[in-house]
């Protein structure tokens, strides 16, 4: 559990974490939307190349965020195996009673598989070079034109910002408990899965209780400080663009230009 990578923030000098937060947005949406329009495995290695590279500059070392795949890894696995036996398709690959594999099934389940992976790396990448602040900051922004039809921008950005950042923190908490449980003769291994799932009660009750804990100290020391939202808010640093932010929007344009030509020679030629 303490292996979840979202929500964390990593510490380093690099060129990525120098990158305006709202450009880092930006791109992250940019690039969650675009991974929706591959049709084909080429297109899945050309993304992984573009994921590796920002890696790399971002200085983040690669097995932090590969391990945080570890918490959600029964998640892409239950995904990829719904897709195997619920997508339709024509050639049969297995079959055995009712169960029927098909090659279309399976490319599905591979293509999701590889989606989901990197739907979550390339979040991780967003929280793990942007401080809290910045990240509030940033979705302010995006959501400052809905400011006019009344809609508290400011707010919802903090609300978001505060859940992310508490993902850790709260995996932390249960990580604690279970330990605890386990030292008075809990077990959270044995029996099938309902038994498991009884196991988890005797958690969910004190977690849920630290959580509401945590979240009236925090607003008790917000309260404190004066906090009274954006109402005359100034900020000590104020964002700016500068020449690196317009070339990364450049770098996933080109990105997403020979994405998008490679799935039309991918279409031209029959390639998966």
């Amino acid at each position: 559990m303490l292996k979840v990578t979202i929500g964390q923030y990593y510490p380093a000098d690099s060129s990525i974490h120098r990158l305006d937060a709202r450009m880092k947005l930006l791109c992250t949406m940019i690039f969650i939307v675009v991974i929706f329009f591959i049709g084909n495995f080429l297109g899945y290695a050309l993304a992984a190349l573009y994921l590796a590279v920002v890696i790399k500059v971002s200085k983040v070392p690669p097995k932090f965020l590969l391990r945080g795949l570890r918490a959600i890894l029964f998640i892409i696995v239950f995904t990829a195996i719904l897709n195997v036996f619920f997508t339709p398709g024509e050639t049969l690959v297995f079959e055995l009673g009712f169960v029927r594999v098909t090659q279309e099934g399976l490319l599905a389940a591979g293509r999701m598989g590889l989606r989901l992976v990197m739907l979550i790396i390339g979040s991780s990448i967003l929280t793990l070079t942007t401080t809290p602040i910045q990240l509030t900051d940033a979705i302010e922004f995006s959501l400052k034109p809905l400011k006019k039809i009344g809609v508290p921008a400011h707010e919802i950005a903090m609300m978001m910002t505060i859940a992310l950042r508490f993902i850790p923190t709260l995996m932390e908490e249960m990580d604690k408990i279970m330990k605890a449980q386990m030292a008075r003769g809990a077990d959270f291994d044995t029996g099938g899965i309902v038994k498991k799932a009884r196991s988890l009660v005797p958690l969910l009750v004190p977690l849920f209780i630290s959580a509401f804990r945590r979240a009236e100290e925090l607003a008790l020391a917000m309260e404190s400080r004066c906090y009274r939202g954006d109402i005359g808010r100034t900020r000590m640093k104020q964002m700016k663009m500068a020449m690196r932010d317009l070339g990364a929007f450049v770098s996933l344009a080109v990105f997403t230009a020979g994405l998008f030509a490679l799935n039309h020679v991918a279409a031209v030629f029959g390639i998966w």
